[in-house]
C-alpha cells in the first residue's frame, strides 16, 4: 500500500493502549515509526516494558520502542494500578520481551524524527499523558509546524472527568504538559471521554474477538476482559469504555466519528479544577479553535475495525 501514514505512538500501556498499539501493528496503512513509552497508568520501568511484550505480541519486534518521561513537566507522578493492575497489562500474562529497549530519550526521538522527514510527514499519536510530547516541543520548538498532526485521546466536556470530577487522567497526571500541547499550534484531533464512553466493551463485542481463536484475539480478550471491570462498577454498564483506540481509529476510518472545531484550555492552577479541559463546545468565548474535538462515534463500526484488523495479526 503506498498511501501509508507515518506516526510515532506515546503511550502508557495499559490494558487500551495495548489494543491501540495492536490496531495501529495491524493496519497496513500506518507505517509505525516508533513507539515512545512515558508514566501515566504505570510507572516508566513497566511502561516501556509493557510497549515491547505489545510489539512481540503483534509478531513486530522490529519496532523501535523508546523509554521517555519518568514523571510530569511539573508535578509528582500519579499512577491508575487500580485499574490496569500492578503491571499495567494485567489478564492474560504476557512474557517478559525479549525485544531490545532503544537507548535515546524518547522525546529526542520525536524532534530527530520530525526534523528528518518533510513537513506535514509525521503525525503524532500520544496515549497518555502529554509529557514527551511537551517535552519536545520545548526543547526543539522548531518541530511544531512540521508536524502533519496530534491526534490524542484525553479530555472531556460532557462527560466531565472519570479521576476527578472535572478531569480525565492523561490531562490531570500533567496539566502543564496538555497546556503546552495545546498552545503549541499543531493541528489537533482530541478523542475525549465524551467519545469513548460510547464505545463500550460489550460481552458480545469480547466474544467475537474470541471466536477469531488467534493468540492476539484471545490476549485482547483477556485484556479488555480484565480492564473492564473497573469501569463497569464504576458506571453500571455493560462493558467499559475502550478509550485509546479510538485515536488509531480516527486514523483509519474518520467516517467513524464526528465531531467540530473548538478552543480547548487547559486547567492549570485551581486545585478544584486541575486538569480540565475547558473545550468551548458552543463557540462561547469568541477564542479561535486550536482543536476538532470528537463527539460521536459509531461504536458498532469501531469494535468490527478492531476485530478484523486484529484477527489479521
Amino acid at each position: 500500500m503506498t498511501d501509508t501514514r507515518a506516526i510515532i505512538i506515546d503511550t502508557d500501556p495499559g490494558q487500551d493502549d495495548a489494543i491501540a498499539l495492536l490496531l495501529a501493528l495491524a493496519s497496513p496503512e500506518l507505517d509505525v515509526l516508533g513507539v515512545t513509552a512515558v508514566a501515566g497508568n504505570v510507572p516508566l520501568s513497566l511502561t516501556e516494558r509493557n510497549a515491547r511484550k505489545i510489539c512481540e505480541l503483534a509478531g513486530k519486534p522490529q519496532t523501535r520502542v523508546f523509554a521517555g518521561a519518568e514523571r510530569p513537566l511539573m508535578r509528582t507522578l500519579v499512577t491508575a494500578e487500580y485499574v490496569h493492575g500492578k503491571t499495567g497489562l494485567d489478564g492474560p500474562g504476557l512474557p517478559e520481551p525479549t525485544m531490545p529497549l532503544e537507548s535515546q530519550f524518547g522525546p529526542d526521538f520525536i524532534i530527530d524524527t520530525v526534523r528528518a522527514h518533510p513537513a506535514g510527514h509525521v503525525t503524532l499519536c500520544p496515549l497518555g499523558p502529554l509529557t514527551n510530547i511537551a517535552l519536545a516541543l520545548i526543547k526543539a520548538p522548531d518541530i511544531a509546524p512540521k508536524i502533519r498532526e496530534i491526534v490524542l485521546m484525553g479530555g472531556g466536556f460532557f462527560e466531565g472527568g472519570n479521576v476527578t470530577p472535572t478531569a480525565e487522567f492523561n490531562i490531570y497526571v500533567d496539566p502543564e504538559a496538555a497546556h503546552t500541547v495545546f498552545t503549541s499550534g499543531v493541528p489537533i484531533v482530541v478523542a475525549p471521554l465524551d467519545v469513548t464512553h460510547k464505545a463500550l466493551t460489550t460481552q458480545a463485542r469480547i466474544d467475537a474477538l474470541r471466536a477469531k481463536k488467534t493468540p492476539v484475539c484471545d490476549a485482547a480478550a483477556k485484556l479488555i476482559d480484565f480492564f473492564e471491570r473497573f469501569d463497569e462498577d464504576k458506571y453500571g454498564t455493560d462493558g467499559g469504555p475502550l478509550h485509546d483506540p479510538c485515536v488509531i481509529a480516527y486514523l483509519l476510518r474518520p467516517d467513524l466519528f464526528t465531531g467540530r472545531d473548538c478552543h480547548v484550555a487547559i486547567e492549570t492552577g485551581s486545585p478544584l479544577t486541575l486538569g480540565m479541559t475547558v473545550i468551548d463546545w458552543w463557540g462561547v468565548t469568541g477564542e479561535p479553535a486550536n482543536a476538532h474535538v470528537l463527539g460521536d462515534i459509531d461504536a458498532a463500526g469501531f469494535f468490527d475495525l478492531i476485530t478484523e484488523r486484529l484477527a489479521t495479526l
